[in-house]
């Protein structure tokens, strides 16, 4: 086998994150991608002693376990890759998945608590972020999400299982409207153009809902009339912030040069367990509202009573979980490093009545060394990439007796616990929340004692 080399295979094992380990021969196939008893064609990328790494190029065949309903986009787009397997298959092969990244790290003598479903598989999320582009090249304006595998291909998913109805009319009405108007999308090959994203975000409970449409600023166009046409639509949910980002930035990401505000406000608001919340643009909330409750539900089951205890809050974002956890404790305190967060953490802890929570902006890992006061219980929420480990041993150092570690990457998790026992905590138990059906990601909740 040499590269370039085209191959066909029955997928075998998935693995955490949307990647399949296979058997060809006597070599270990790696594929982005593939789901257990799929037939695919594919290329060799690069081979390695008993190893090769591939791109799929047909699926053949499919596998005996897609049974499930799938959209018009399933297969092209690259959004939610499993949507053809049932949803309680799914949430057994995540909940395996977990457990196989524990035992691979010899983690193990804790109590494994499952996985817990999303109260809903289907529509579930409050934020989509879409880009202008077009499907082919010089097609029609298209407005949406890019085509599995492809950096520049946009498609036009009007037909989302993800979302209700109002992303779909807000979206569909908006690529029409912008079609109308022959205004140019953004091309990050030369960095010219007008069009660059729609950010759709909806308070589930709350029934607010916010359009921010995204532009660079190469051409001054009057957004009146497009203010007006999203207004006149029959939405579901009242349409309280329309909003006109400028973001001349170069990177293919959304970010805030200037803020225009077309109707309303700059934010919207969302409630969760009889808390409230603020949510900015550009802040942070978790994207599936009844997911989320049932996270917070789950941590707080984890941490139990602390009334007369401190609390840390780390990667502590807008505070949603240090506000959850406040009921339970002497005093909070949140690191987060986007003082945008810190700020609107704060907001929403005097929206709540909250006068034992107190968040600052700094980097975890620098930050905890200037505390003075010493927590009882650390709650640690990282980024992906997860905990530092230099903050790691800087959070050990602090001596709680007990960690909750919420994680969104059960592959980072497992070597930052591994880092905690060096320090000597021992995993009490663990439990799966899955935040985000249809695709390969899950979060994952750890409480660890001090020996």
């Amino acid at each position: 086998m040499k590269k370039k080399d085209i191959i066909e295979f029955e997928v075998d094992k998935m693995e955490f994150g949307g990647t399949s380990v296979s058997l060809y021969g006597n070599r270990d196939i790696h594929m982005k991608g593939g789901i257990t008893g799929q037939k695919v064609r594919a290329a060799v990328k690069r081979t390695r002693s008993g190893k090769a790494d591939v791109k799929m190029l047909e699926l053949l065949e499919n596998s005996p376990i897609e049974t499930a309903k799938t959209c018009k986009h399933f297969g092209e787009c690259g959004g939610c890759s499993i949507l053809s397997v049932p949803y309680e298959k799914q949430l057994e092969i995540k909940e395996k998945q977990v457990m196989d990244l524990f035992l691979n790290q010899d983690l193990f003598g804790f109590k494994f608590e499952g996985i817990e479903g999303s109260p809903e598989d289907k529509l579930y999320r409050n934020k989509m972020e879409y880009t202008f582009g077009d499907e082919v090249k010089d097609g029609p304006l298209t407005l949406g999400l890019h085509k599995k595998g492809r950096h520049i291909d946009i498609m036009t998913v009007d037909g989302c299982l993800l979302v209700d109805n109002d992303f779909i009319e807000v979206l569909s009405k908006t690529v029409q409207y912008f079609n109308e108007k022959e205004l140019p999308y953004y091309r990050t090959v030369n960095h010219k153009g007008f069009l660059r994203n729609l950010v759709v975000r909806k308070g589930v409970n709350t029934k607010e809902l916010m359009v921010n449409i995204v532009t660079s600023s190469q051409i001054d166009f009057d957004m009146t009339e497009y203010k007006d046409l999203l207004l006149g639509l029959s939405l579901d949910a009242e349409l309280v912030s329309i909003l006109h980002t400028i973001n001349d930035g170069l990177a293919d990401a959304v970010q805030c040069d200037e803020l225009k505000v077309l109707h309303g406000r700059d934010y919207i608001q969302e409630e969760v367990l009889g808390l409230k919340f603020k949510i900015s643009p550009f802040s942070f909330f978790q994207t599936n509202t009844k997911g989320a409750q049932k996270l917070y539900t789950m941590a707080r089951e984890f941490i139990g009573d602390h009334a007369d205890k401190v609390v840390f809050d780390l990667y502590s974002g807008t505070g949603t979980i240090g506000q959850v956890m406040a009921g339970a404790a002497k005093k909070v305190y949140g690191i987060e490093i986007i003082e945008e967060a810190v700020v609107a953490a704060n907001e929403n802890a005097k929206l709540n009545g909250l006068t034992n929570c107190e968040f600052v902006a700094g980097d975890v890992a620098k930050t905890v060394k200037n505390f003075k006061v010493k927590p009882d219980l650390i709650i640690v929420d990282p980024p992906r990439p997860g905990v530092h480990k230099d903050a790691i041993r800087d959070i050990s150092g602090f001596g709680a007796k007990e960690l909750i570690y919420i994680s969104c990457n059960p592959k980072t998790l497992v070597l930052d616990l591994v880092e905690f026992k060096n320090y000597g905590y021992e995993i009490e138990k663990v439990k799966c929340m899955d935040m985000f059906p249809n695709t390969p990601h899950v979060e994952t909740v750890v409480k660890l004692k001090k020996k």
